[in-house]
């Protein structure tokens, strides 16, 4: 097994080039094969996810192997379904055991031809695509805006568009909003009719020139690091100050925590004060999922207890994240609780920690990105499997060298 060990600098003064948004990446690629584009993506992201998805839209293959790369999975189920050809869409081990039994029954509501090849609810699926005639779709709010996502951007192709309803509470808002903000970028008519209803008229895509925004969730590594490190100032670039991004708010919680942001032409510049202005922090993480582990692990290496809910899509991502966190953080001495399988909390309780603690990454890699700069406060810290990290941030060890971390490869 593979493992890093860290040796971080004394501070941190450096310029980051961050990888382009996946999630722009991803829906950019739907969107624009939907609409036939003839302009070529700008800066699209260099991660697996987003390589997969290319690869898949352009080779065609009979059968498509999409690895770990979720969002590939639901978004490319979607885009088959209402595309011309037979295709069977596989992943890995870990991805079989993913869900995907909503999406698949939605679009069988409009008429998709969809089959399980092995276990009922679960990739791979041999998808028959054909023009789809249904035009309406009930859906529960607190499934994966993937899910939502998927769907709303073939509305648009759809011969009757698409009415989506939501019911009960919607979780990751602000990754619907998104989409529905990229897919009017291209040319679609699509939008809110009320508080849980979505429209999307039958109106085709045009082709635009367009550039792909850095991550804002990748960002939140440099925030955390510029959080944890005795001295930093971190320039980012490629970010935007009005983001589509439900992420960019991962700004203001850690300006809580004593990260100041300024924005530039260039991206955003952080430092620290010397002393975070709070001494408990309580959040609802419930659109911005994704930020989850990198807050619990600043927030327990602070010292600072927390209370965050809305996490009850952290089971369901690469790992089971509630659990990884719990069981990596203890290695690390802190004893974190979690309730209703959607809540975590850390009220200061502390065990022993390992001498030598060895963060395993579940095939996550926000699990590696989120657990690096502890390094900063347990110098023996080693992170396995770092590869992991290509599935967003291929770049990130590199990033970390160029900020002047050592990084050492252990077997």
């Amino acid at each position: 097994m593979k493992r890093y060990s860290f040796l971080p600098p004394a501070s941190i003064q450096a310029t980051i080039q961050l990888p382009a948004s996946k999630s722009i990446s991803n829906r950019a690629l739907i969107i624009n094969a939907l609409g036939k584009g003839n302009y070529p993506l700008s800066n699209l992201s260099d991660c697996d996810d987003t390589q997969v998805m290319v690869k898949a839209l352009t080779e065609r293959g009979e059968t498509i192997d999409i690895m770990a790369a979720g969002t590939a999975m639901r978004f490319l189920t979607a885009y088959l379904s209402a595309t011309p050809g037979e295709h069977v869409l596989t992943g890995t081990a870990r991805m079989q055991q993913r869900p995907i039994l909503l999406l698949v029954d939605a679009l069988r509501t409009l008429g998709a031809d969809i089959t399980y090849t092995a276990n009922e609810g679960f990739p791979p699926l041999l998808i028959k695509g054909r023009k789809l005639q249904g035009s309406e779709i009930t859906l529960p709010g607190n499934v994966s805006s993937q899910y939502i996502s998927a769907l709303l951007m073939i509305g648009a192709v759809l011969p009757q568009g698409l009415t989506l309803q939501l019911t009960g509470e919607i979780v990751s808002r602000p990754y619907i909003n998104l989409t529905l903000q990229l897919m009017n970028d291209f040319g679609a008519d699509a939008k809110w009719r009320d508080a849980d209803s979505i429209t999307v008229a039958p109106q085709p895509y045009r082709s635009i020139p367009f550039t792909v925004e850095s991550d804002w969730s990748a960002a939140s590594y440099w925030y955390q690091l510029a959080a944890l490190a005795p001295d930093a100032e971190i320039e980012l670039t490629g970010l935007f100050r009005r983001s589509y991004q439900g992420d960019s708010r991962g700004a203001e919680v850690f300006a809580r925590l004593g990260v100041i942001t300024e924005f530039t032409p260039q991206g955003v510049r952080l430092r620290k004060q010397s002393v975070p202005p709070i001494s408990r922090l309580e959040e609802d993480f419930v659109d911005i999922p994704d930020l989850a582990q990198t807050f619990v692990v600043t927030c327990a290496l602070l010292g600072i207890p927390f209370r965050f809910t809305g996490l009850q899509s952290l089971k369901i991502k690469e790992t089971d994240r509630i659990n990884a966190l719990k069981a990596e953080l203890k290695k690390l001495g802190y004893l974190i609780k979690d309730e209703q399988d959607s809540i975590l909390t850390w009220d200061g309780e502390r065990c022993t920690a390992e001498q030598t603690p060895v963060i395993h990454t579940y095939e996550d890699h926000r699990m590696a990105m989120a657990f690096a700069p502890a390094s900063f406060c347990y110098p023996n810290l080693r992170i396995a499997d770092p590869h992991v990290v290509s599935k967003s941030y291929p770049r990130y060890w590199d990033d970390l060298r160029t900020a002047g971390f050592r990084i050492v490869e252990e077997e």
